[in-house]
């Protein structure tokens, strides 16, 4: 898929939640979307970076604020960051020399919506 079919959501834009899976089966195009976002998820690199992002104060966080943490190179930061964000899970903006982060709540919606089990919240152990 070029990158010019990648579609991100803007920070302020309704998720679009399927259903949970324990209810109906996924359609193609949403295993196609849910699972890019998966896949982007599925390195503790890029994991570590949207938790960094999501609880940094204000809820968004400069790239300089963002390298300190990790045994990897500027650019690999930079790498991952673009993964994040064309999966759809941060936003970005360049203010003068720095690039901000924030998390895209819609995207994290429609995640924890398609992986709930019901409706109602349930304990730890519980069926």
């Amino acid at each position: 898929m070029s990158k010019s079919e990648l579609r991100v959501l803007a920070q302020n834009e309704q998720a679009v939640c399927c259903s949970p899976m324990v209810r109906e089966p996924l359609g193609e195009a949403d295993a196609v979307d849910l699972a890019r976002m998966f896949k982007a998820l599925s390195d503790p690199v890029r994991l570590r970076l949207l938790s960094l992002i999501a609880s940094h104060e204000g809820g968004e966080a400069c790239v300089c604020d963002l390298t300190g943490p990790f045994d990897v190179s500027q650019p690999t930061i930079s790498h991952h960051l673009k993964v994040l964000r064309e999966a759809g899970l941060v936003g970005s903006e360049r203010r003068g020399t720095w690039v901000y982060y924030w998390v895209l709540p819609a995207a994290l919606a429609r995640l924890s919506s398609l992986l709930q089990t019901s409706d109602e919240p349930t304990g730890v152990g519980a069926r």
